[in-house]
C-alpha cells in the first residue's frame, strides 16, 4: 500500500478533524464517566464498523473489518480530560473547569481520522482493526478496565500488537515523531504516608507526641535512602506533591496526624517491588525514633510502558514511508512519565509513539502538557492519523506476508 497516498488523502480530513477537536476540546470530561465525549465521537464513527460500549465506563471499542483474512491489531486513543482550568487565548477553550490539557482531544480526532482512512482502504486490510476510544487514562485505570471487560476481544481473537501516538505541546518539533525500544515511560503511582502522634500545647511540645518534625525528617530522608538502596541507572524518582498539617490559623496547636503525598516513577517493576518492599521500614524506623506511629501506603501504579523492539523498527519505517525523512527520531532516554497504554502494550505487545504538536516554532519555551496554559496545534492531526492508520495496515500486511 502507498502510505505517502495515503497521507495525502488524510491531509483533506484536516479542516473536519480540526472541527471535532475543537468540539471534543470544549466539553472535556474527568475520569471514566465520559457521556457528552461518547457521544461526540460516536457521531463520528457511525457507519464504519461494529461498536461496543463499556459497562463500567464510558468506553468505545470500534472494530473495522478488511477485505482479507488476517489476525487483528488494536489502536488506541484516550478520552478523559484534567482537573485544571483552562487559561488560553483558545476561541474554543472549556469553560467547564476541566481541560484537554494533554492532548486527549487531539488523539480523538486523530483516532476518528484512522478509523475513516481504515474503513475507506478496507479492501487493503488483511485482517482487522480495533480501535479503543478510552476514558480514564489520567490516573483512573481505564486501560486496565477496558482489557478486563475484554473490549480488546471484540474481534473474536486476541490483538497481535497494540499501536498509540501521544501528543505534547512542547519539547517536540511540531509534526515530529518519536519513541524508543525497551522502557520508554515509568511506572506511575502514589506514596502516601500519615504519621500519628498525639496532641497537644504548642508551649510544651515535650507533653505531646509532634507528628511534624518526624514527617519533616522521613521528606528529607528520602532522597538519601533512594541514592542508597537503588541503582542510579535504573533510576528512581520520589517526589512528594503535597503536605499537610496542623490548622494554617493556629501556631499554638500540636496536631495529632500528619501526612503527605508522593508521586512513586520506576522504570523496572523490579524496582518498584523493591521500593514497596523497603520503604515501610525505613519510614517506621524514623517513626519509632520519635515515638510515634506511621502508615504507609502505595496506591496501584501503572505498569512500566516497555515497547517491543520489532514494533518500534515498525514505528520508524512507516513514519518514513508516510510522512518523509527526517520527521521520526529515537529517544534517547525513556520518559518519567507515566501512561496506563503500558497496560495494553503489556497485554498484547507493540509500541507507543510521541508526536510533536507545538504551536510555536520555538518548542523548547512552549508551555508543556498539563499546564493551564498549554496549546496544541492543529495541523498535525492528518499525519497523526495517516501514521496511526499505516501502522495497522503495515503489522497486518506483515503479518500474513504482504508487501
Amino acid at each position: 500500500m502507498d502510505y505517502r497516498a495515503l497521507a495525502t488523502e488524510a491531509a483533506k480530513y484536516k479542516d473536519v478533524l480540526s472541527e471535532i477537536r475543537r468540539e471534543l476540546h470544549q466539553i472535556p470530561e474527568f475520569g471514566l464517566e465520559l457521556p457528552k465525549t461518547q457521544e461526540r465521537i460516536l457521531k463520528s464513527i457511525h457507519g464504519l464498523g461494529t461498536i461496543v460500549l463499556g459497562k463500567k465506563l464510558h468506553s468505545i471499542a470500534l472494530l473495522i473489518e478488511g477485505d482479507n483474512p488476517g489476525p487483528t491489531v488494536l489502536l488506541r486513543a484516550d478520552m478523559d480530560a484534567l482537573a485544571v482550568v483552562e487559561d488560553t487565548d483558545e476561541p474554543f477553550k472549556s469553560t467547564n473547569g476541566y481541560m484537554h490539557a494533554c492532548g486527549h482531544d487531539l488523539h480523538m480526532a486523530i483516532g476518528i481520522g484512522a478509523a475513516h482512512l481504515l474503513r475507506t482502504h478496507k479492501d487493503n486490510l488483511h485482517g482487522n482493526v480495533v480501535i479503543f476510544f478510552q476514558p480514564g487514562e489520567e490516573g483512573h485505570g481505564g486501560a486496565d478496565v477496558m482489557l478486563e471487560e475484554g473490549a480488546h476481544l471484540i474481534s473474536g481473537e486476541k490483538p497481535i500488537g497494540a499501536y498509540g501516538i501521544h501528543v505534547f505541546s512542547g519539547m517536540m518539533p511540531r509534526g515530529s515523531f518519536a519513541s524508543k525500544a525497551g522502557a520508554m515511560m515509568a511506572s506511575a503511582g502514589d506514596l502516601l504516608v500519615t504519621v500519628k502522634g498525639r496532641g497537644g500545647h504548642g508551649s510544651s511540645p515535650w507533653m505531646a507526641k509532634d507528628p511534624i518534625t518526624p514527617l519533616v525528617e522521613m521528606i528529607s530522608a528520602l532522597p538519601n535512602f533512594i541514592t542508597k538502596n537503588f541503582n542510579v541507572f535504573d533510576a528512581v524518582v520520589v517526589n512528594v506533591g503535597w503536605l499537610d498539617a496542623g490548622d494554617t490559623h493556629t501556631t499554638n496547636v500540636v496536631p495529632e496526624t500528619a501526612s503527605f503525598g508522593a508521586t512513586v516513577r520506576t522504570f523496572s517493576k523490579e524496582h518498584y517491588d523493591k521500593l514497596r518492599a523497603l520503604t515501610p521500614g525505613f519510614l517506621q524506623g524514623i517513626a519509632q525514633a520519635h515515638g510515634v506511629e506511621v502508615e504507609v501506603e502505595f496506591n496501584n501504579a501503572t505498569k512500566v510502558l516497555i515497547n517491543d523492539k520489532e514494533a518500534v523498527e515498525r514505528v520508524e519505517r512507516v513514519v518514513n514511508s508516510t510522512v518523509g525523512e527526517g520527521r521520526y527520531f529515537t529517544m534517547d532516554t525513556p520518559m518519567a512519565g507515566g501512561e496506563d497504554m503500558a497496560s495494553i502494550i503489556d497485554e498484547l505487545g507493540g509500541a507507543f509513539v510521541f508526536m510533536g504538536a507545538s504551536k510555536s516554532d520555538n518548542f523548547m519555551e512552549s508551555e508543556i502538557n498539563h499546564s493551564n496554559k498549554a496549546v496544541f496545534d492543529d495541523s498535525v492531526l492528518p499525519d497523526g492519523a495517516a501514521v496511526l492508520a499505516a501502522l495497522a495496515f503495515n503489522a497486518l500486511s506483515e503479518a500474513v506476508g504482504q508487501p
